[in-house]
């Protein structure tokens, strides 16, 4: 199999663990939009059920055994398992299954290496590799316990490891100064819309749910849609017209969210997401027509909890109404508040009642200005600062493209075959 540019992907084994918690079956057909969207072929997929992961291998000897048959059988290229493993696990497996494994943190972080497009957006995604790369600095290297001399690098007796350990301290304490650059920036931004009290909506959701497809219908912005996992990266804001009565409001488009959200990436992240930490309102899209949208809604509102947003106000946006078979419509709370509306992005039904949604929402902030500009402008910042999803025009300099390599899968291009 080839991808659009010829290019042969990777056969790739999917293995899920039933521990008894959660939507096994959604899960594991995540996990294989998450192979698809980084680039690989999911050709055999491997369950099993346990109580509790096996400190060696996670799955249990035999299961590793029936793992690496299926891969000699499939002529599998990697392994990918809907876990995060410890770097021991990693190693023990790829010794006893004689093939590449990943697992579902690492596979996530190449996804966010293709995706970067902006200079902020490729330092987040490095500081995040690298970070779970310090952990298992140990796989694949045949030479970290040699004692070398100093070449330029080195004190005399260091280990490879240590020297790696200590470059990869050097490059992540320059990426968190260049990070607080930009986040810096940002407050400056933010303090300007502040001081004019333009009112600040942003959409926020489980990925795949719509919000870019919402965020260009509103806003006519141009933002890239795929029907694909991570498909927006880069925070973008633009203005949008409400109407003589309310005018122009800013409306942010964030990065998605999904199940078991690496850390590293929620951490490195901070700086984009803190634009949905000062909005105002924020459009929580909901994909109406999926089976386990009640835990991606609990999914999505544990990452705002774990960065410091879930007091802001929030409108359940339902998408995707015409899938799901439902009808354009609002639903009011204890206090007569809007608390869901029913749309479809693609469609168009049922935005008029999410702008009025809007509209009443910031009829509620006193002393609101209005942003002006036109629908799709960029959003109301001082002279001379890029928009907010455009960081790539700040005079620093440039990351190495996509951040780099993680567990030697390349972080700017899909999974190949070596």
């Amino acid at each position: 199999m080839a991808d659009a540019q010829g290019t042969p992907t990777m056969r790739a084994a999917l293995v899920g663990i039933d521990f008894g918690a959660g939507d096994f079956t959604a899960s594991l057909e995540e996990l294989a939009l998450l192979a698809r969207s980084a680039g690989a072929d999911p050709v055999t997929t491997i369950t099993a059920k346990r109580s509790s992961p096996d400190p060696a291998y996670f799955v249990g000897s035999g299961k590793a055994d029936e793992i690496g048959v299926a891969a000699l059988a499939d002529k599998i290229d990697i392994v990918i398992f809907n876990h995060a493993l410890s770097p021991a696990q990693q190693r023990n497996l790829e010794k006893r299954l004689n093939v590449r494994v990943l697992d579902r943190t690492s596979l996530i972080l190449d996804i966010f290496a293709q995706r970067a497009q902006s200079h902020e957006g490729k330092l987040q995604v490095e500081l995040a590799q690298l970070q779970h790369l310090a952990t298992r600095l140990i796989r694949g290297w045949t030479h970290l316990e040699r004692q070398k001399g100093g070449i330029g690098l080195r004190g005399p007796g260091e280990t490879q490891l240590e020297t790696d350990r200590r470059l990869i301290g050097e490059r992540v304490k320059m990426l968190r100064v260049r990070l607080a650059k930009l986040r810096k920036q940002h407050e400056t931004q933010r303090r300007s819309r502040g001081r004019n009290k333009t009112f600040s909506v942003s959409l926020v959701g489980y990925t795949n749910a719509g919000k870019s497809t919402l965020f260009n219908t509103l806003t006519k912005a141009g933002v890239y849609v795929a029907n694909q996992l991570f498909a927006t990266l880069d925070t973008t804001s633009r203005r949008l017209y409400l109407g003589e009565e309310t005018g122009n409001v800013v409306m942010s488009d964030t990065v998605g969210f999904v199940r078991e959200l690496p850390h590293q990436l929620v951490a490195a992240f901070r700086a984009t997401l803190e634009e949905t930490i000062h909005a105002d309102l924020l459009l929580h899209v909901v994909d109406g027509s999926s089976p386990v949208r009640m835990e991606q809604i609990e999914q999505v509102n544990e990452v705002l909890r774990e960065i410091g947003a879930d007091h802001i106000p929030q409108i359940l946006v339902w998408n995707k109404i015409d899938a799901a078979g439902l009808e354009p419509g609002v639903e009011r709370d204890e206090y007569d508040k809007i608390s869901r509306v029913f749309i479809s992005a693609h469609s168009g039904a049922g935005l008029d009642l999410l702008r009025e949604a809007i509209v009443e929402a910031a009829r509620t902030v006193p002393g609101l200005s209005l942003a002006e500009g036109r629908d799709g402008d960029e959003a109301g910042f001082p002279a001379g600062f890029p928009d907010e999803g455009d960081a790539a025009d700040l005079a620093l300099e440039p990351a190495q493209p996509g951040g780099g390599p993680v567990d030697g899968i390349s972080a700017s291009t899909p999974i190949r075959p070596h």
